[in-house]
């Protein structure tokens, strides 16, 4: 079963169309990296998902379910822009509202769990508003966690946060799916820190999925590259273009040799004309440069 079965949903907005026949598939158990360009139809799918928003066409099914069967609608956790919380109000009150609206029968124990979680029970005293981004972000994840939520949608949860909050955030999203079991769909622009998380892709442009893939399968598509420095570059370029079909200068002044399966072949054959390698290296092409290409 797939926690999400997407077909043929189309959304329009007055005389634009945002969604364009959009399909998706996420598993039971995934964490799902949402993919895509502002406009491209991120924010509109997890709205649609979440009961937000009404499609004009196709389908949605949770759990093998349609979307608006309310016990399907019971299981899911949301985060969609900000979390709705009272600026003047403490970390534990808010939850405590928020626990209190889900009618919770345990709310104490439930909010200690789910902040536990998210790494803010230090914070629970703390006032919403003197709260950072990223702690800000977190709250929000608890809120969507109170309940035992089997989906999670998140929308840009670690956008505008630091690389320390970056990591935090990470790790958190890495535990939620050991601790709660739920599947989790996060869109993001941060294509490097998704790269990290994720076990699913999918990418959408312009209101329609381009493809969906595992993080297996990316990781196999990503094409192998020898990246290497040395004096003389434009020397080194043209005797490496006469051997391997694909050599290109990188922004950071390294070139990349693609397709090398030894890096020593590569030093020795410089070496052999005169040229000496200062720094070599072998990488893959990043999620980011798999998509754009």
């Amino acid at each position: 079963m797939n926690a999400i079965e997407i077909k043929g949903l189309t959304k329009n907005f007055g005389n634009k169309q945002a969604l364009k026949g959009l399909n998706m598939t996420v598993p039971v158990g995934a964490i799902y990296g949402f993919i895509g360009e502002n406009g491209s139809g991120k924010s509109t799918t997890e709205k649609l998902i979440c009961g937000l928003l009404v499609p004009n066409g196709g389908t949605i099914k949770l759990f093998g379910r349609d979307y608006t069967d309310a016990d399907v609608r019971a299981k899911i956790g949301v985060l969609i822009e900000a979390p709705g919380c009272f600026p003047n109000c403490t970390v534990w009150n808010n939850m405590m509202i928020q626990a209190a609206n889900l009618s919770l029968k345990n709310p104490e124990k439930e909010v200690r769990k789910v902040l536990r979680v998210v790494r803010m029970e230090g914070s629970a005293s703390n006032k919403y508003k003197n709260c950072s981004l990223g702690m800000k972000q977190r709250i929000g994840i608890a809120m969507a966690l109170l309940g035992h939520p089997a989906l999670l949608v998140l929308d840009e949860p670690i956008n505008g946060l630091d690389a320390d909050g970056m990591r935090i955030m990470r790790e958190v999203l890495v535990d939620i799916t050991k601790s709660y079991q739920c599947t989790v769909v996060i869109s993001s622009h941060i294509l490097g820190e998704l790269e990290k998380i994720a076990t699913h892709y999918g990418i959408v442009r312009g209101g329609k999925m381009i493809k969906e893939m595992t993080a297996a399968e990316l990781d196999a598509g990503c094409r192998t590259y020898v990246a290497l420095q040395t004096r003389d570059r434009n020397r080194a370029k043209a005797l490496l273009a006469c051997k391997y079909s694909r050599v290109e200068e990188d922004e950071s002044g390294y070139i990349r040799v693609y397709d090398a399966n030894a890096p020593e072949d590569i030093v020795t054959y410089l070496y052999e004309n005169g040229i000496l390698v200062n720094e070599i290296k072998t990488a893959k092409i990043g999620l980011e440069n798999t998509i754009s290409t």
